[in-house]
């Protein structure tokens, strides 16, 4: 399903299921306050219906990943519950049109398109921003862009600063670079024989970035890189396959779009082949993988809903600096361990926010 018709929120959380599998997570949400966001008038505080506007405001929402995939769908509930939290009444005086490109490039320019021609008041872009910010750029169209899960926007071009981003674009950072070489060393504790890494990633800015600290950190652990691109899944598959059938491997995921979208896949060949593998996200953990360490995204789309807020209401992009994430979460699936055969240390598990038996 590529995108939802319908620009109201409700609508676009009907088109997938959030159920199946994904109960602790969709009771992390808080309940409650779901209800709520999807509850009529009589719902909604007095204080929030005092700061409706005079006219209906809309907010494009572009979603690198697709509308089926039961975790976009909870950052897209987090973005809601944000702005409710601002005053902001979906359907009342703000909608949203949202767009799910599913890790397809043409998918993305397209809708991007869609959404610039509806001349939103904010855009929001989950996932890569190259091809969005550039579409924009050479449509001329000055419209105020939150992005939240971008890795460089400095070195990308979105921002001149991360203090002072000038333009028309602010938004979240989702990780550091250096965040990669953890992922390395996370590998190397829990299988200390590992001597050959697969690296999956994506080419561009922020895929060659994250390469360039995981070979850096490479060398002083004896480990061998081997780079594979996770856009094609015929490819992610015919690469793992090769690279698992030489002993002592390893696998590092890092943040993509198109590793999101073929999770499934990749943790699948991983148990296939027994190769350890590290993850960036902890839905890649629960989902079967051996470990993941990385930046509650979650988390991400309530705090950007402020600064689309902060924007509704007059500021500039220009004014407002580039916030890195706020929590991190070390996640250990011993289940996964035990049937790759591995000893998790202690110490490693005393350090985890989550273990999964």
């Amino acid at each position: 399903m590529p995108h939802c018709d319908e620009p109201l929120l409700l609508n676009n959380l009907l088109c997938s299921d959030l159920g199946l599998g994904r109960q602790m997570q969709f009771d992390q949400l808080k309940r409650r306050e779901f209800i709520t966001l999807l509850g009529g008038a009589a719902a909604w505080p007095l204080a929030a219906r005092a700061q409706q506007r005079d006219r209906m405001r809309r907010i494009g929402v572009l979603m690198s990943t697709g509308a089926n995939d039961p975790e976009s769908q909870l950052r897209l509930v987090a973005l809601g519950q944000g702005l409710q939290q601002s005053g902001w009444t979906v359907g009342r005086n703000v909608l949203l049109d949202t767009r799910w490109a599913s890790g397809d490039s043409t998918s993305l320019g397209r809708y991007t398109a869609e959404l610039l021609a509806l001349s939103p008041d904010v855009l929001v872009v989950g996932g890569r921003a190259e091809p969005v910010v550039r579409q924009a750029q050479q449509a001329g169209r000055a419209i105020p862009i939150v992005f939240v899960q971008a890795v460089d926007p400095v070195g990308a071009g979105y921002v001149t600063s991360l203090r002072r981003p000038g333009g028309n674009m602010t938004g979240f950072t989702q990780l550091e670079y250096t965040l990669s070489g953890k992922w390395l060393g996370l590998l190397k504790e829990i299988a200390p024989g590992m001597t050959r890494t697969a690296v999956l990633r994506e080419p561009g800015t922020a895929g060659i970035g994250q390469w360039a600290v995981i070979q850096a950190a490479a060398s002083p652990l004896g480990v061998e890189l081997t780079p594979f691109d996770t856009r094609d899944p015929t490819e992610i598959e015919r690469g793992l396959s090769a690279f698992g059938r030489e002993p002592n491997g390893g696998l590092i995921v890092v943040v993509s779009s198109s590793a999101t979208v073929h999770r499934e896949l990749i943790i699948s060949l991983a148990s296939k082949y027994g190769l350890p593998a590290v993850y960036p996200y902890r839905y890649f953990a629960a989902g079967g993988g051996l470990a993941s360490y990385g930046p509650d995204l979650i988390d991400q789309y309530r705090r950007a809903a402020s600064y689309v807020d902060r924007i509704l209401k007059g500021e500039k992009p220009a004014d407002l600096p580039v916030q890195a994430p706020t929590k991190y979460e070390l996640v250990i699936n011993l289940k996964t361990a035990k049937a790759l055969g591995l000893t998790v240390p202690d110490t490693l598990l005393a350090r985890a926010d989550e273990v999964i038996e």
